[in-house]
Parts: C-alpha cells; sequence; structure tokens
C-alpha cells in the first residue's frame, strides 16, 4: 500500500482504513459495511501484492458525517 498522505487524516474523525482479506467479496463486503453506518470514499477494486496471500484494499471514512438511518 501506498503511504497514507496527510490531507486524509488532516483533522479528528478523519480515518484511513487498510484491509487484507482472504478474497475480493470479503474485502469488498467488509467495506460495505462501513459504508452502511459512515460517509465512506469507496475503493471501487482490490489490490494484490505478487508473493502475498490474499487481496487488499484501502478506504476513507468520515466519522464526523453518519448517515441516516
Amino acid at each position: 500500500m501506498d503511504p497514507i498522505n496527510e490531507a486524509h487524516v488532516s483533522e479528528p474523525g478523519l480515518v484511513v482504513v487498510d484491509v487484507a482479506a482472504a478474497d475480493d467479496a470479503t474485502a469488498l463486503a467488509f467495506q460495505q459495511l462501513l459504508a452502511d453506518r459512515w460517509a465512506t470514499a469507496p475503493a471501487q477494486h482490490t489490490t494484490r501484492d505478487v508473493g502475498e496471500p490474499g487481496v487488499r484494499l484501502r478506504c476513507y471514512l468520515d466519522l464526523r458525517q453518519p448517515l441516516d438511518s
């Protein structure tokens, strides 16, 4: 994964979430659980690191803006 950009955590309530999962479906399902609760900038796809098991995904959350239920 790339280094975290300082702008993504410049204020309290901003979160960068790095996910490692066995497969695409698991990583994307976890991201959806986060998106159902908070304002999220979702990843469109996962990445694979050569020689490493599973997949990775990075998404950005804004905990200051909960979604209406």
